[in-house]
Formats: structure tokens, C-alpha cells, sequence
């Protein structure tokens, strides 16, 4: 039985880093409160460093705002940095400090990663990303994401264990494999 398919494949808005042209894109669609994603935070960052050109990973935003509270506005605050260039470099500082994601928070973050703090104060205060984070969550809930961190594999769900970091890797690894013999 094939798991379920991303149904919003992955395009130019979407956050990824890594060759566009990857055999695997590893696509997570994650809450930056969630203790889970922070979890796999690292778990996914080893995973980037020993695959390293075969693999593009797309981070999407899911946040369960009824369970976590500041995960929307964190969100949002990531992609304010992304607007200015840093979008990674907020994903890395949320998931680093997960348990202070309040609006001080959120704003210190910005400038710490050398963002302009007044400007993304101004767009979080507008709802400038609401939409964009709001769209990310409908297209996770149309490709069957009830939780985080759910991630895809070259467009179909993968339903292992995540935290198991050779069974992920193998399962990626194995993802290269098929995607090589396909474009032969």
C-alpha cells in the first residue's frame, strides 16, 4: 500500500535548501513550538550533512496552534526573516530555543540574525505572512498531515520512525537509489 501523496507539490515558494535537481526531496511540514520537531531538528540537520547534494529538504509550516500557542506567530516571524533573507537562519534560532517563542522573543530572534527588527515587527503586527503560513497548513491537510512533524519523501508520506536516523537515512538513501534507476 503506498503511503499518502504531497498534494501541493513542492514549487518556488517553498523554503528548501539543497540542489532543485536532488534525487530526494525530503519535504517536513513542522511547528516550531512543537517539542517533536525539535526533536527531529537535529535528526534532520545530520541527515542534510551526510547526504549533502543528494537531498533538497523543504520546511513547510503546520503549526497546531490549539496545542502551541506561539507556533502560528513563529511561523510568521520566520517568514518575515525569509523576506529579508534569513529564513534558515530563524528556522535554526526556533528550533533552538522552542520554549521562548513569545512576540520579545520572536523580535529578539530578528535581530540577532541580523534581520531589520522594526520591519518584521511592523509585518507581524500587519499579518503580512498569515496567509503564506495559513496555505502552507491547508496544503499539509490535503496530503493527509494530522500532526507534526510529518515528512515526505519524494512526494509520499513517510511513515516511519524518524528518530531512528539509520532507518531514516536508509529509507532516503533507498528513495536516491530508485530516483538514479529512474532517470536512467
Amino acid at each position: 500500500m503506498q503511503s499518502a501523496q504531497l498534494a501541493v507539490p513542492v514549487n518556488e515558494r517553498d523554503h528548501s535548501v539543497g540542489p532543485a535537481n536532488a534525487p530526494v526531496t525530503l519535504v517536513e511540514y513542522g511547528d516550531f513550538e512543537c517539542s517533536h520537531c525539535a526533536r527531529a531538528y537535529p535528526v534532520v540537520e545530520g541527515i542534510r550533512r551526510s547526504m549533502g547534494d543528494s537531498l533538497r529538504f523543504v520546511y513547510r509550516h503546520f503549526p497546531l496552534a490549539e496545542a502551541h500557542p506561539h507556533a502560528q506567530h513563529a511561523a510568521e516571524a520566520s517568514e518575515a526573516a525569509g523576506a529579508q533573507g534569513k529564513f534558515w537562519e530563524m528556522h535554526h534560532m526556533l528550533f533552538e530555543n522552542h520554549e521562548a517563542l513569545d512576540n520579545q522573543d520572536l523580535l529578539l530572534y530578528v535581530a540577532r540574525i541580523g534581520c531589520d527588527a522594526r520591519r518584521a515587527a511592523e509585518e507581524l503586527a500587519a499579518g503580512a505572512y498569515t496567509r503564506d503560513v495559513r496555505d502552507d497548513f491547508r496544503g499539509g491537510v490535503r496530503s493527509g498531515v494530522n500532526g507534526t512533524p510529518t515528512f515526505f519523501v519524494n512526494g509520499y508520506r513517510y511513515d516511519g520512525d524518524w528518530s531512528d536516523t539509520d532507518e531514516f537515512i536508509l529509507a532516503l538513501t533507498n528513495a536516491a537509489s530508485e530516483a538514479n534507476v529512474a532517470i536512467r
